[in-house]
C-alpha cells in the first residue's frame, strides 16, 4: 500500500486594497492573506478619515495590527507626516513593505512584532493611534492600557471592535465619535489634555 505524503500548504496569493483618498486615491496594493487579517473596508474608512480630516496632516501615525496596512496607508495618502506600521505575521509585514517601496513612501517603517513588544519599547508619543486586533483574539483592553503612555495631550485613538463590545478605556479619555456600520463598532478617542501625556 502507497501512502501520500502530507500535502505541503501553499501560501494564498495575496488580495487587494484601493486607497479611497489623497495623493494615492484610487491605487490597489496588494497584502497578504492570512488568516483572521480583515481590512477595515471602503466605507468605514472613508468614515473615520472624515472624522480625522483636521488632525492627519503631518501627524506621528500608529497602525498597531496594521495587517494589510489599509489605515496607515490610507493616513500616508492623506498626509500623515509618519506612520509606524506593527504587525505580527512576517508575511503581512514583508507584503506591506513592498508595498510602500513600489510608493516610494520614505516617511513609514514596518515593525515586524506583537503589539506588546512595541509598545514596551518604544518611547516617542504617537498623535493618531489605530487599534484594530483581530476580533478572537480580545485584545483591546491590555492594548489601550499599554498605549496610554505613548500618547501626547488631544491624541486620537481609533478603535475598531465587534458590534456592542464593552470597551474599558484609561483615565482622561473621551469618546469624541461613535458609530455601529454591520457587526463592527467604530469608536475615536481624544486624550483629555489635562490627563494626557
Amino acid at each position: 500500500m502507497t501512502r501520500r505524503s502530507p500535502r505541503k500548504s501553499t501560501p494564498q496569493p495575496p488580495s487587494r486594497l484601493r486607497i479611497i483618498g489623497g495623493r494615492w486615491r484610487g491605487r490597489r496594493l496588494q497584502f497578504a492573506t492570512v488568516e483572521g487579517l480583515r481590512p477595515t473596508g471602503d466605507r468605514l474608512r472613508e468614515t473615520l478619515f472624515n472624522w480625522l480630516q483636521f488632525q492627519l496632516p503631518g501627524a506621528r501615525c500608529l497602525d498597531l495590527f496594521a495587517g494589510s496596512g489599509a489605515l496607515g496607508l490610507e493616513a500616508l495618502s492623506r498626509g500623515a507626516g509618519q506612520v509606524d506600521f506593527v504587525e505580527l505575521n512576517r508575511r503581512a509585514a514583508q507584503t506591506l513593505r513592498d508595498q510602500l517601496q513600489l510608493l516610494q513612501a520614505d516617511n513609514a517603517r514596518v515593525h515586524h512584532s506583537s503589539a506588546a513588544d512595541f509598545l514596551a519599547a518604544e518611547r516617542e508619543p504617537f498623535d493618531i493611534v489605530f487599534v484594530d486586533p483581530p476580533f478572537a483574539a480580545d485584545l483591546w483592553r491590555q492594548t489601550l492600557e499599554a498605549l496610554a503612555p505613548h500618547l501626547r495631550k488631544g491624541t486620537r485613538v481609533y478603535v475598531e471592535t465587534p458590534r456592542d463590545t464593552t470597551l474599558p478605556t484609561p483615565d482622561g479619555w473621551h469618546l469624541e465619535k461613535d458609530k455601529r456600520a454591520g457587526q463592527v463598532q467604530m469608536r475615536l478617542f481624544r486624550v483629555d489634555p489635562q490627563t494626557g501625556a
